[in-house]
Formats: C-alpha cells, structure tokens, sequence
C-alpha cells in the first residue's frame, strides 16, 4: 500500500522559510550559554544541512562553517590563556606572568575561566553553523529573487558577495581533479603556486560571465523616481529602523516603560514596511517559476520560530537553567523545553521537500 500513495516531487524550499528558520535556532543560541543545549543546537543544524541539502557548489560548504566554529573554540580559550581575565576557584596551573600597562600576560590558570572561555567561543560557533546552515540549504540566487523591490540592488550584491566563497572551493576542486587527470599529483605547499592561477582564471572567467549574465537580465537597471518618493521612501525607512531600535532597547531592558518596547518596535516595523513598499514601486521585474510558499515553507520556518520563543520562554522563567553554573561549579541543567523546542527545529530534515539534484528544475 505504501507504494500507491503519490510522492511529492522534489522541489526547492523557499529560501525565506530556510532563512527563518535559521535565524530562529540562531536566536535559540544566542539566549543561552549552557554546552548542552548549544551542543544540541548545533547537531540540530548539522541533521537537517546532512538531510536536506542539494548538490550545488554552496551545499557542500557546510563543514567549513564547522571547522571555522571549532576553531573560533579553541582561539577563544587561546586567548583567555594569554591575556584573559583570570578568575575562579579551582586553580589548574600557574604560568609566569608578563605585566604590561594595562594588561597581564599569562598568569595562574582557573578551571572556571577556561570553562567560560571555552562556553562563550561555543556560543559564537554556534551561530555561525546556524547562518552556515542557511547558506548551505538556501539557494542566494533564489532568495534574490524573493527580497523586496526596494532591496533589489542591495541584495544583488550580497547574492554575489555569498556566492564567492562556493564557487572559489568548486573551482579548486575542479582544478584539482582536472591535475589528477593528466597524471599531475603533489599536495601541500607545493601545488598552492600550480593551483593557484588556474583558480584565479577560472574564478575570473566566470565572474565575467555572472556579470553579463545579469546586465542582460537587467540587474542594476533602476528608472527614474521622483524626487517626493524618494525623500518619502528615505523619511519611512529611517524613522522605522530608529523606532525598530528604541523599541528593541526597551525589550532588553527591563527599567524602561512598557510602552517603550513593543509598541515602538510594532510601529517602527511598519514604518520599514512603508518604506520598502514606497521604494520598490519604482523597481518592476518578473519572476519565472516563482517559488511557492506552502505547507512545508510553514513548517520549517515556524519550527526555528518556536526554537527561538521556547529559549526565551526558558530564559525568563529559570534563567539559571540557560547558563553553565560557574560559581560554584556544578553540571548544566537540561530544561526540557528548550529540549523539546530544539528538537522541534530539526523537523524540517523530514517535512522539507527532497531537493532536485543539480541540472534538474
């Protein structure tokens, strides 16, 4: 019976539920220092990028994120070693000490401080595999075309911003194999001056041919707006991000008055709404395949939604659940709903569509 039932086609998520949903795990992370749930997070992002990527040039970059993560970890607790503020209890072992004005190199060395060290270089690894997942599941040339009239030319050139760092690791890779065909070996040092302009020609050439491709669509063509629609635009825009600033201050802190917070963030989110939508008025493209936003686009990005409020549900409630106890020293705590919102984050390895492999449509 199983084989009867219609499978759904693969197709590609749309990249705004992908991006949701990882800025929601990555606020997930940035509200805690506790390794359990970071480590958590982190296994999270990597199941679904392991499940759902495609075979594009940036799918395949997720573990560079990885490997910068882990060594953000270890510079981090470098750095404490050398000139980090030394504190705690538990003293592990004594180096000589270097005084310098206004700092001390070196110095004794406490289990609570390299344990801080190490917790905060996690928490900053943590968002960067979070981001590093929504670049490898989200296809940038897609998600320019699902970002406002009005962010038309900017994000034209993050999408080309991003797509460097891919394209750069495919083109070594190509150059490489290509050397193992014509029976050109050596690895290390020596292949970085024989590898190095092949990849930089390739990375040239298609460059060029990216920016014609482009031109010829009409990218970077913008007509003329009048003059009120633009200082209306510029008006809308800058008075909602400073609304959008206030009001997130006030979210943070707890001594300013109610009206403060949510009410001017609310309004000032509006304001950018107007100004985008006033701003891209004078942009007009067309859309081919348009990608649609449907029941898996809702899962996905409303599981990194949930993610992010079960942290911050947790974080208000027991906040010294959230944190790794330092003083005194004593194991993690495991809320279970943060667990629970953290596992929820990984149902997209199972809803999101099958990715089409690369040529398909």
């Amino acid at each position: 019976m199983a084989s009867l039932l219609p499978r759904a086609l693969p197709r590609h998520l749309h990249p705004v539920a992908w991006w949701v949903w990882a800025v929601g795990l990555a606020v997930a992370c940035s509200g805690t220092t506790n390794p359990l749930l970071l480590l958590l997070a982190v296994s999270v992002a990597a199941l679904v990028v392991a499940a759902r990527r495609g075979s594009s040039p940036w799918a395949r970059a997720f573990r560079l994120y990885l490997f910068l993560g882990a060594w953000i970890v270890v510079l981090r607790v470098v750095l404490h070693v050398l000139v980090g503020y030394k504190v705690g209890q538990t003293r592990l072992y004594s180096l000589p000490s270097i005084d310098l004005p206004g700092i001390t190199l070196l110095g004794p060395l406490y289990l609570e401080g390299l344990l801080a060290a190490a917790v905060e270089g996690l928490r900053l690894a943590s968002l960067i595999a979070c981001i590093g997942a929504a670049n490898a599941l989200a296809n940038p040339k897609r998600l320019l075309r699902a970002l406002p009239g009005a962010l038309h030319e900017i994000g034209t050139a993050v999408v080309i911003s991003v797509t460097v760092a891919p394209q750069l690791a495919d083109s070594v890779q190509r150059v490489r194999r290509a050397r193992v065909l014509r029976g050109e070996g050596g690895k290390g040092l020596r292949s970085v001056g024989r590898v190095a302009l092949p990849v930089l020609q390739d990375t040239l050439d298609r460059s060029l041919l990216l920016a014609s491709a482009m031109d010829s669509r009409g990218y970077g063509r913008r007509p003329e707006q009048a003059a009120s629609a633009r200082r209306l635009t510029g008006a809308l825009t800058l008075t909602g991000l400073l609304g959008a600033a206030v009001g997130t201050y006030g979210l943070l802190d707890a001594t300013t008055p109610p009206l403060v917070g949510l009410p001017v963030l609310a309004v000032g989110l509006l304001l950018c709404g107007g100004g985008l939508t006033v701003g891209g008025r004078a942009v007009r493209r067309t859309s081919y395949r348009p990608d649609p936003w449907a029941g898996p686009e809702w899962v996905v990005a409303g599981s990194g939604v949930l993610a992010a409020a079960a942290m911050l549900v947790v974080a208000h409630r027991e906040p010294s659940a959230v944190v790794l106890p330092l003083g005194p020293l004593a194991p993690p705590a495991l809320p279970p709903l943060a667990v629970v919102g953290l596992l929820v984050a990984a149902l997209p390895a199972f809803a999101a569509p099958t990715p089409p492999v690369r040529g398909q449509r």
